[in-house]
């Protein structure tokens, strides 16, 4: 679970709403330290990022504790503001100076709201100064009963902008969900691939992926084939070379062929780290529930309205499906921190790709 202090960059416009994090009765836990103090990568050992699992450069690392919990600001109960702690970068809040929130009966720090623009608006509970309790904990759904549930994840919805009136200055995009689900897959396919070209299946999985993967890896056989596994699937997709399959949104945990699953959690309510190693899991490439199930199973869309034919007066009154004007582009922020945690990030093609994000960024990839 990576800690929301890092601006989606799933879009270059400034003053983007994103939505809430965590659905309200649910949290994760960032089993990384997190949040201030900082140190710059030029004063990191080595072999003290291998050991904290970094592969590659990044731009700092946290000094500060680990195991910081993450819900819904709305699932916040017996807090304040403290209100020189109130700091951002335009909009809101981005928790960038230590917790923000108070206990209003000892006034002790413990958590810090974040909801500046372009960051996921999110209450991260700071793990040394709040207690766990279970409170009526149920077992978390099969992969049978998830799939009898609606759970998905749409891949266009409409995004605001802070300070705007309601029903202004917002427009259909694609959703934030989904460039960030791209952003930590293709990091997995690219790892996966030994840079070998990998092709995906058509429709929605290639409008996801392919661009990227034509741009940053070489043309030409043989190629690596991706398809989509999972419950309910009706290829198994033990002949194919790499495996799209769900997260599960409870306990983080990754689908495995057969039904069984493998562990990728450090705490719960979607938690998730790099799969266990192993045959399976080497071979799997991890995607949130909601997307991986839109992706294997695309809703029908609406009929397109006419204004002619025997059917015009039936559409009349249905609006046609919104759709964003721009192309997809995949969430290099989540890219990039998901790449540098994988081992194969040493290899100098990664690096070189790391290296070379912001110019991916203006060709449009990222």
């Amino acid at each position: 679970m990576a800690r929301g202090h890092r601006r989606s960059s799933a879009t270059t416009d400034q003053g983007i709403q994103l939505p809430v994090l965590m659905e309200t009765g649910t949290f994760a836990v960032e089993p990384e330290p997190s949040g201030p103090p900082w140190r710059r990568w030029e004063e990191i050992d080595p072999d003290e990022a291998t050991a904290r699992g970094i592969h590659a450069p990044v731009d700092a690392l946290s000094d500060g504790p680990p195991g910081a919990v993450v819900i819904a600001p709305g699932d916040v109960r017996g807090t304040q503001l403290i209100p020189e702690k109130v700091g951002g970068y335009s909009c809101g809040l981005d928790g960038a100076d230590g917790p923000n929130m108070a206990c209003e009966a000892c006034g002790l720090p413990v958590a810090s709201r974040i909801d500046d623009c372009s960051l996921w608006q999110a209450v991260w509970l700071a793990s040394n100064a709040v207690r766990h309790r279970r409170v009526g904990a149920t077992a978390p759904l099969s992969w049978s009963e998830l799939m009898e549930t609606p759970r998905t994840t749409p891949p266009f919805e409409p995004i605001a902008t802070w300070g705007s009136r309601p029903g202004t200055s917002r427009w259909w995009s694609w959703s934030p969900q989904w460039g960030a689900a791209a952003g930590r897959a293709l990091a997995h396919l690219l790892a996966a691939s030994e840079r070998r070209p990998v092709v995906v299946p058509d429709g929605p999985t290639a409008k996801m992926f392919r661009r990227a993967l034509d741009a940053l890896l070489p043309a030409g056989p043989p190629a690596l084939r991706a398809v989509l596994a999972g419950p309910g699937c009706p290829t198994s997709g033990t002949d194919a070379d790499l495996l799209l399959v769900p997260l599960h949104p409870q306990t983080g945990e990754l689908w495995t062929p057969g039904g069984r699953t493998t562990s990728t959690s450090s705490g719960t309510g979607g938690a998730t780290a790099a799969p266990t190693p192993g045959a399976t899991a080497n071979r799997s490439v991890p995607l949130p529930f909601g997307v991986w199930r839109w992706l294997a199973f695309p809703e029908p869309s609406p009929p397109v309205l006419t204004t002619s034919g025997r059917h015009a007066e039936l559409l009349r009154d249905d609006p046609p499906e919104p759709r964003p004007v721009d192309p997809f582009r995949i969430d290099s922020g989540v890219f990039r921190h998901t790449l540098v945690r994988l081992p194969a990030a040493r290899s100098p093609w990664l690096r070189e790709i790391l290296a070379d994000l912001i110019e991916h960024m203006r060709a449009g990839v990222f």
